[in-house]
């Protein structure tokens, strides 16, 4: 099957960033292999076509990438082109909801959200949020409308998922495997369409940057929105009815902020039980210790997703035979992180920045002041820069990040490596943040 980053890239088989991509050999495959297990599996199982295909070209469209909305809206049309028509009503009605209801404009930049820590206060960015009619749900289904508005959350408002969102897809007839399946989807195409806007900047030629928003200031907004207070009553609700399935931990240990090492992570829906482990499941493992390990338990519940999702991974932060430091790979996946609002990523990854480069000090520094502060250090300027604007919601990456790393004494191939690992934690950050929560250990 063709490529389909190198499609959203514009890349052409062969041309000199395909082959900078072939460096990294086992993350071009499984990132065209997560498209597979996501878009086009075998046995669709509880997950249909329509749903898969809905879902991307609304996340798509969300991210700001019209090709690669149109790719998925394209497959939705063979599947069911009243459907299309729908998914693309719903995406206009997502952006004046934005503008008319809650006074942002289509332009501002997300990730939004609210930290529950009010350490963090002072970073809550409030911001559109999305219910669908209840037209669109005659035509869709009340299953996939709920997916739709999930993606929503999951685009813009990562670090504001909590479990009563997952007793709302219970509610809508999602199971447990079928959420699972869902959140890597959304998640997996984040990484996708970053991962794609960034190499179609690096073979671009463009002499400036598009204007791009400045994110709009949190006080800017006074009270939440009538939909956003809508969808948590409805929310609740479907948590009251589905707390049996769900698990909220009302005597956990929060973390207070951001920090390196010293977090956990509990899930929201039930993982799959070491015990039960089918041979399938251990072997998308990867690495058999994380059968211990209730996260990749959970998304265990879609072996193939995480089979190829994991050996992306594991290529792109460890395959160190040429490109970017393995310390500055993990600054890209600790400044994305940061963004997000995942406390559970940015302790793990900021702790192997700081063992990879014995500079813990310039570390916290981007913990404790966020993605704005300067490190001093041209290349973890750049790569941090670099990492946010791919990150922000739409991507803002462009000929001036280029610039910056270049001037940097970074080449093509380091580029790529920036690129790849700022991308994946936008989808590592939101399978963390949409399943399950942080706990803190000491």
């Amino acid at each position: 099957m063709t490529d389909i980053v190198n499609v959203l890239a514009g890349i052409a088989a062969n041309d000199s960033l395909d082959v900078l991509r072939d460096h990294r050999p086992q993350a071009k495959e499984n990132a065209q292999l997560s498209f597979e297990a996501l878009l086009e599996p075998s046995d669709p199982a509880g997950v249909t076509y329509r749903e898969r295909y809905a879902v991307a070209a609304f996340t798509a469209g969300l991210l700001g990438a019209p090709a690669a909305e149109e790719f998925y809206r394209d497959l939705l049309r063979d599947e069911d082109e009243s459907a299309s028509w729908v998914v693309a009503e719903l995406l206009d009605e997502s952006i004046a909801s934005a503008d008319s209801e809650t006074g942002f404009g289509v332009g501002v930049q997300g990730p939004y959200g609210i930290f529950e820590s009010e350490s963090l206060a002072e970073e809550n960015l409030p911001g559109p949020w999305f219910t669908a009619t209840a037209a669109s749900a005659e035509t869709l289904g009340e299953k996939l409308v709920a997916g739709l508005e999930f993606a929503h959350l999951l685009v813009l408002h990562p670090r504001d998922c909590g479990p009563e969102h997952l007793a709302l897809l219970l509610a809508a007839g999602w199971d447990e495997d079928g959420i699972v399946t869902l959140a890597q989807l959304v998640s997996f195409l984040n990484f996708q369409i970053r991962v794609s806007t960034g190499l179609a900047a690096l073979a671009a030629t463009a002499p400036s940057d598009p204007a791009v928003p400045e994110p709009l200031a949190a006080t800017t907004v006074e009270s939440a929105s009538e939909s956003e207070g809508t969808a948590s009553a409805r929310a609740e609700r479907a948590l009251a009815e589905f707390g049996h399935r769900v698990s909220t931990y009302p005597d956990l240990a929060r973390p207070e902020l951001f920090q390196q090492s010293g977090l956990g992570w509990v899930p929201w829906i039930a993982p799959v039980a070491e015990a039960e482990l089918t041979g399938t499941q251990r072997e998308a493992l990867i690495e058999a210790g994380r059968a211990k390990n209730p996260y990749f338990r959970l998304l265990a519940r879609d072996p193939d997703a995480l089979r190829a999702r994991t050996l992306t991974d594991l290529d792109i932060f460890f395959n160190t035979t040429d490109g970017l430091g393995r310390a500055e790979r993990e600054l890209a996946a600790t400044a994305a992180s940061r963004l997000n609002g995942c406390l559970f990523c940015a302790s793990v990854h900021s702790e192997r920045a700081t063992e990879e480069s014995g500079r813990r000090d310039l570390v916290q520094r981007l913990l404790d002041e966020g993605i704005g502060t300067r490190l001093g250090d041209s290349v973890w300027d750049a790569v941090v820069d670099a990492s946010v604007a791919l990150t922000v919601t739409p991507p803002a990456f462009g000929p001036s990040h280029l610039s910056a790393l270049r001037e940097a004494g970074l080449g093509d191939g380091d580029i790529v490596d920036v690129l790849g690992s700022a991308a994946f934690f936008n989808w590592a950050n939101r399978l963390m943040l949409s399943l399950g929560e942080p706990e803190a250990l000491n």
